[in-house]
């Protein structure tokens, strides 16, 4: 076959794509088991920094994790628990992502902190640009915000982001009620003018879109855990 014929070129660069296709798949695959295992890591410490648990290497957050998370528990529309979980759980709650939210359900982390009951609740959301996420440690009573920490795919920098860079502002969660007095809508909300010091935190300067999206998404991720959170006063 004439190497400057167009047939050569066309078989040629077929090979090509076959081969650079087949080395990509193979190197997908190598790496798989290390990348399942990085989002898991990753996973583990956005739960702890829910619960104030910050700053860990690799090593001391897989073993924070395995003392402080009793159960990674599934809730069935009703409050109710599906699937029980396990101490360090990676197998049941954990699993749990988005889709299965919509699906009805409910991932529920079970924890011990220094003594002391806390359960995370993950939430998901829109921001301006993308997809955001979260988790929310509740005290005892499921009412109080023991900690909070967010997440996001595409938010600006030094605007939208801060929801996740700024630890300052995810503070201001802490010690929050879930619900107003006699009412049985989720309050806790994300305001440019706070109303009610109680359950509100003042939104992120220059980020108004933003921060009505972290809003709407604890009120419509909240909303759906609200019989398990109103057992707790029972």
């Amino acid at each position: 076959m004439k190497t400057n014929s167009n047939t050569y070129t066309i078989i040629y660069a077929a090979w090509l794509v076959i081969i650079v296709a087949f080395l990509l798949a193979f190197v997908s695959m190598a790496l798989k088991s290390k990348q399942d295992a990085n989002v898991a890591l990753d996973k583990k410490k956005q739960i702890l920094a829910s619960l104030n648990i910050r700053d860990l290497s690799n090593e001391q957050a897989t073993e924070a994790y395995a003392k402080t998370i009793k159960a990674d528990q599934i809730l069935d529309a009703n409050g109710n628990v599906a699937d029980e979980g396990q101490p360090a759980g990676e197998n049941a709650g954990f699993k749990l992502n988005s889709a299965d939210y919509k699906a009805g359900k409910y991932a529920l982390f079970v924890c011990d902190v220094d003594g002391a009951t806390k359960y995370v609740i993950p939430v998901y959301g829109m921001g301006l640009w993308g997809a955001i996420a979260g988790y929310v440690a509740l005290d005892d009573d499921r009412q109080t915000v023991y900690g909070v920490y967010f997440n996001h795919d595409s938010e600006t920098a030094g605007l939208g982001a801060e929801i996740k860079d700024n630890r300052a502002w995810q503070e201001k969660f802490q010690g929050k009620k879930l619900f107003a007095e006699g009412n049985d809508d989720v309050a806790l909300a994300v305001m440019k003018k706070v109303d009610n010091p109680a359950s509100q935190v003042e939104a992120v300067t220059g980020a108004t879109l933003t921060s009505d999206g972290v809003s709407n998404m604890l009120k419509d991720c909240l909303s759906k855990y609200q019989n398990f959170l109103k057992n707790g006063n029972e």
